[in-house]
């Protein structure tokens, strides 16, 4: 089996490629994609405030390169180390995976300054920050930048004023920054996933009742995600195989939708005969 592994990640899509995740935890989207890219082949520099010793465990039991890098995206300084140390010992950087993130719900006329600066400078500064300091060791031509957004970017939802803002933000960002690079040859896109099950997700999710909880399901198409699910894009976005895709922010579960009552207007038809 161990055999196996190896081979398969000699062949996979990243392999000998370099990637930087930020914000990464065993349980969470970023552990996901690390272990989702590592398992094809790459290898993987995580950086966060705190080491996800379990993350690191399962990537080297799967006996995969891996290192991390105690990193604040909020933290000049660190941020600009981090992305040193990576360069020192492996030169140029194929991927970065802007996926740091914090959530906070809260009314608009309830948060204070320290809350917002705190959500605007991790989700959308944070982010800006990092890629500053990863393109001058970003691969040219080839390089990829995946920013993790949300589904919050594209829809709106009471207690997530800030919080939209920020990943909104990200979007434009990821838009505008793929145009900037592109004479590069250097690729920028984005990710915005629906509700997935994660430790972040979970906050709210334990205050919901049966009710509310099948109303958050029916929001999306197929269903709330899986950390594998978004993880499985990123792969695709992140790999050669996209090189013709650039700028653009993928909705993961959700698409817009107007709840005009059309299943009833159906049943209505169906009872009176007027169709078939």
């Amino acid at each position: 089996m161990k055999t196996f592994q190896a081979r398969d990640a000699q062949k996979g899509r990243f392999a000998r490629k370099v990637v930087l995740i930020t914000g990464a935890s065993e349980k969470g989207i970023g552990g996901a994609i690390a272990l989702r890219l590592a398992n094809e082949g790459a290898v993987v520099v995580v950086a966060s405030r705190s080491e996800p010793a379990r993350l690191l465990e399962q990537l080297r039991g799967r006996h995969r390169d891996c290192q991390f890098l105690p990193c604040d995206v909020t933290r000049e300084d660190e941020v600009r180390s981090a992305v040193a140390q990576c360069q020192s010992r492996f030169g140029t950087l194929d991927v970065l995976v802007n996926n740091a993130g914090v959530e906070r719900i809260v009314r608009l006329e309830e948060v204070d300054d320290a809350t917002m600066a705190e959500i605007l400078d991790t989700n959308l500064t944070g982010s800006i920050r990092m890629t500053r300091a990863v393109l001058p060791c970003l691969r040219s031509p080839g390089g990829v930048i995946v920013n993790v957004s949300s589904a919050l970017s594209l829809a709106g939802c009471a207690g997530f004023s800030i919080y939209s803002a920020s990943k909104a933000g990200i979007n434009g960002f990821t838009q505008s920054l793929a145009w900037e690079l592109a004479p590069r040859g250097q690729r920028v896109v984005a990710v915005a996933p629906g509700v997935v099950l994660t430790k972040m997700s979970t906050g709210y999710r334990e205050h919901l009742t049966p009710e509310t909880a099948h109303k958050v399901r029916s929001c999306h198409p197929l269903d709330v995600g899986l950390t594998s699910d978004v993880a499985a894009a990123v792969a695709f976005l992140a790999s050669d195989e996209a090189r013709w895709i650039t700028g653009v922010t993928l909705p993961l579960g959700w698409s817009p939708c107007i709840p005009l009552p059309v299943e009833e207007y159906f049943a209505a038809e169906e009872k009176q005969g007027i169709r078939g």
